[in-house]
């Protein structure tokens, strides 16, 4: 039996709205002959099934098991050419194409004049909305067309076309190189996380510096600058340099601004641009323009010109209430973030075929971290199981590294030490396991396994060592990265004040804002 997750036709289906199902099953009665056909009666079976199963499609008598597969693939042909004939899904690309594959069918008639005259207009359209693979797709079609359709004007029109050949081929290449530098670094991030070393470090900054093409930033139009910030952005994450991502996400979404046609066409990358900017703002803690551009970001959300899909309104989900909890801990609010636990709940549910596990565990990380910061470790401890017993998760290992500290921390608070031994152990064999193990994480544990042979009266001069120990590396370049992910140092000033971890990182914001 094929996993609902896995059969793409089913969850094609299920992603349909009403309006759109509606459409399908017009396209599909134009004419007569098409009521009742056998793919149209496979999409009604599985649009009733709340989970795919095979056994009930085929005892449905609609279909034999060897016919199965073909019904199958005819039919999500079908709802993606219905879809495409939806105005919802007529943007400039879609429009664009459409114009291209017009020109080419009259070029096939013999009817060169007229198949000109639709890729001039298409080819102009297209480089105004900086669509320039397409527009450069239309050059070719066009050269090979005044080829067989003579005319007095052709010696102009050879050099005209050949001009525009090469500066849309040299942007073009520009973007692919600058795209692939971007995607390579992404790719960096998500494996390991950031740089841990010297060695990482000279990586990094190699590769980014063999990769980066010379470039004039006048000569750029707005999708290759994209693709340079995109790039600085990355580099500047992996090597934990955050007012240079700070710097870069704010060229990215000014770059937006100052080209608003742009969100419309883009919005998926104006929506990741924001995030990363507010990333940004909570490594650097600017709390008071992280709170204005999230609002900002809301507010572009809601406004009617802004498109609405599914894969925007799922990425609207994940950025928006990511980005809320960020905001609580920079605020030490945790109290006041708890309602969201419900809403991520219900939206990763609801969102979970377009939504990708490693954003997912992101998410259970942060909602472990508000209950840590409630003093609710049970239920911190609930959501760091969900990401330490997740043997599909490949990407971020420094996640997968924290999570387990933060777990170690989370059930000597809750009382819940008399398996501490073990985990701890088990945390010791997976961070070196993961060439993960850095002086912060070898001082907790080397803490946390001695507090078997601590008195209780002096326990709090364990803390105030380890406070003094980890203190130094705060600022430290590789180290600090531990801050990043759980606030240890706060956790131990609230130890040492005997005050709750939340009322002490409140306090840092509001000394901040002073």
């Amino acid at each position: 039996m094929t996993n609902a997750h896995r059969d793409t036709l089913f969850v094609l289906i299920k992603s349909l709205s009403k309006s759109e199902k509606r459409q399908f099953k017009l396209y599909v009665g134009r004419l007569g002959v098409n009521t009742d056909a056998k793919f149209l009666a496979l999409f009604n079976l599985l649009d009733k099934m709340r989970t795919y199963d095979e056994r009930q499609i085929l005892d449905s008598g609609i279909v034999k098991k060897s016919q199965l597969s073909n019904l199958k693939a005819h039919l999500y042909k079908q709802i993606l050419v219905s879809l495409r004939l939806n105005p919802v899904n007529q943007n400039i690309r879609v429009q664009i194409r459409e114009q291209l594959d017009f020109a080419t069918i009259l070029y096939q008639k013999g009817l060169y004049k007229q198949s000109l005259k639709i890729l001039d207009k298409a080819k102009n359209f297209a480089i105004e909305n900086e669509e320039k693979n397409v527009a450069y797709e239309i050059v070719e079609l066009e050269k090979i067309i005044e080829t067989q359709y003579i005319t007095r004007s052709i010696p102009r029109r050879a050099d005209e076309l050949t001009t525009q050949a090469k500066e849309l081929s040299a942007h073009n290449v520009m973007t692919s190189k600058l795209s692939n530098l971007s995607l390579q670094l992404y790719g960096m991030m998500l494996k390991v996380g950031y740089v841990r070393n010297d060695e990482d470090l000279k990586s990094v900054q190699d590769y980014f510096e063999a990769h980066l093409p010379a470039y004039d930033l006048d000569d750029l139009g707005f999708r290759e600058k994209l693709w340079l910030y995109k790039a600085h952005l990355w580099y500047s994450f992996l090597t934990q340099d955050f007012l240079s991502s700070y710097k870069y996400a704010s060229k990215w979404v000014d770059l937006f601004y100052e080209n608003e046609e742009m969100i419309a066409l883009n919005p998926v990358f104006f929506l990741k641009g924001n995030h990363y900017l507010l990333e940004s703002l909570f490594f650097v803690k600017y709390s008071s323009q992280f709170k204005q551009t999230l609002e900002r970001m809301e507010q572009q959300l809601s406004s009617p010109k802004f498109p609405q899909n599914d894969n925007i309104t799922s990425l609207a989900f994940l950025y928006l209430n990511s980005n809320k909890l960020s905001l609580h801990f920079l605020e030490g609010t945790f109290d006041r973030g708890l309602y969201l636990v419900n809403i991520i709940e219900y939206g990763i549910k609801k969102h979970r075929d377009r939504i990708d596990e490693h954003h997912i565990m992101l998410l259970y990380y942060k909602i472990a971290c508000l209950y840590f910061g409630n003093d609710d470790n049970k239920n911190c401890i609930v959501y760091l199981k969900k990401i330490i017993s997740n043997k599909n998760l490949k990407m971020r290992e420094d996640l997968m590294c924290f999570a387990r500290v933060l777990s170690l921390v989370a059930h000597y608070e809750a009382g819940m030490d008399y398996h501490l031994e073990v985990q701890l152990k088990s945390t010791y064999k997976f961070l070196l396991k993961m060439n993960d193990l850095h002086a912060v994480q070898k001082e907790m544990i080397k803490f946390l396994r001695s507090l078997g042979d601590i008195y209780p009266s002096d326990l709090r001069n364990e803390f105030q060592k380890l406070y003094n120990e980890l203190k130094k590396y705060e600022n430290h370049p590789y180290e600090k990265r531990a801050f990043l992910y759980l606030d240890i140092l706060s956790w131990l000033e609230s130890h040492l004040q005997n005050k709750p971890v939340g009322q002490i990182i409140r306090e840092k914001a509001l000394a901040i804002k002073r």
